[in-house]
């Protein structure tokens, strides 16, 4: 099969064996496949990730072991645990310790014409949701996860750092579930494209230091823990979403002195990114920029680098 991966530092479109599927696990075809900030810091070099790219995706299931999701239409959670070491008893597989990550961690990824996931990590995408807003269940579900960490209300202040795709995305969902969100963010063109839906955007430079109860770093980038520092309130809460190739450097004393609370967040939970895009109250359609296909993956990736692109996807051959 064709299928973009990282090797020694050098990223390349190969022909590979396509993957086996082991016990309990599904052979997916993925029809199609996003670009997101992760996938090009990891060939930057992040996570020291050999194999296939990409962990954003909507695909058919071709094979498995349960009938039951034979032609089923998924999407599929990126974490692979082992359901039986205390972290997974506790409800936390997202954070066993001996987890592969798709095209993160262990695992191939996305950005090939199979990929093989655990049954139990798929779930189903709802007829009506087109290939193009599936692509976007997986980042969606990270933005969810905000509010399963941190209770937002409508009056507090909340301001999202980056205007990027992760950020855009926050923004929105945030606003989706009731909060009142600013994006912060550098591009003109970029900060309009949330603003048709009605998000308040601003410049660094126009904010009021001390002032958010909440602020979201998702700049991707080490200078953007200082800004958050100084946005949030005393006793105020960041939410910290960036991931990066590169160390973070930041000094501690404001946090102390301030008593905030700092928040790690990743992924999060499939159900109600699926029902917040199957009832269209979130229409991310209007931040994609580019489609590509698989052939064209590496022309793909240097398109969704560009500093004024949102989002860009790969279509794999029917």
């Amino acid at each position: 099969m064709l299928a973009l991966s990282r090797q020694h530092e050098r990223v390349a479109l190969t022909e590979i064996p396509p993957p086996r599927p082991e016990r309990g696990e599904a052979l997916v075809r993925v029809r199609m496949a996003g670009i997101c900030n992760t996938d090009l810091e990891i060939i930057r070099g992040y996570m020291s990730f050999d194999g296939v790219l990409g962990h954003e995706f909507v695909g058919v299931v071709e094979a498995c072991d349960d009938e039951r999701w034979q032609g089923a239409r998924v999407a599929g959670e990126i974490n692979l645990a082992c359901h039986s070491c205390s972290m997974c008893q506790r409800g936390y597989e997202r954070h066993c310790p001996t987890r592969r990550v798709l095209g993160i961690l262990g695992k191939d990824g996305a950005f090939a014409q199979y990929v093989t996931l655990p049954l139990c990590n798929l779930h189903r995408v709802p007829a009506a949701l087109s290939d193009r807003a599936a692509c976007f269940i997986e980042p969606i579900a990270a933005c969810c996860e905000i509010l399963e960490q941190v209770a937002v209300t409508p009056t507090d202040r909340v301001a999202v750092l980056g205007d990027g795709k992760l950020g855009s995305l926050a923004a929105l969902t945030l606003q989706s579930r009731g909060a009142k969100p600013v994006l912060v963010g550098k591009h003109a063109t970029k900060l309009a494209r949330v603003q048709r839906f009605g998000v308040q955007t601003a410049l660094a430079a126009e904010l009021t230091p001390k002032t958010f109860d909440v602020v979201v770093e998702a700049t991707g980038s080490p200078s953007g823990m200082k800004l958050a520092t100084e946005l949030v309130r005393p006793r105020g809460t960041i939410v910290l979403k960036s991931t990066y190739h590169g160390a973070l450097t930041a000094e501690a004393a404001p946090w102390v002195i301030d008593e905030l609370t700092i928040v790690g967040s990743r992924c999060g939970p499939f159900p109600p990114a699926i029902a917040a895009l199957d009832a269209g109250t979130l229409l991310p359609d209007a931040l994609i920029d580019d489609v590509f296909p698989l052939h064209e993956a590496t022309r793909a990736i240097e398109r969704a680098a560009e500093p004024s692109v949102l989002k860009v996807l790969l279509q794999m051959p029917a």
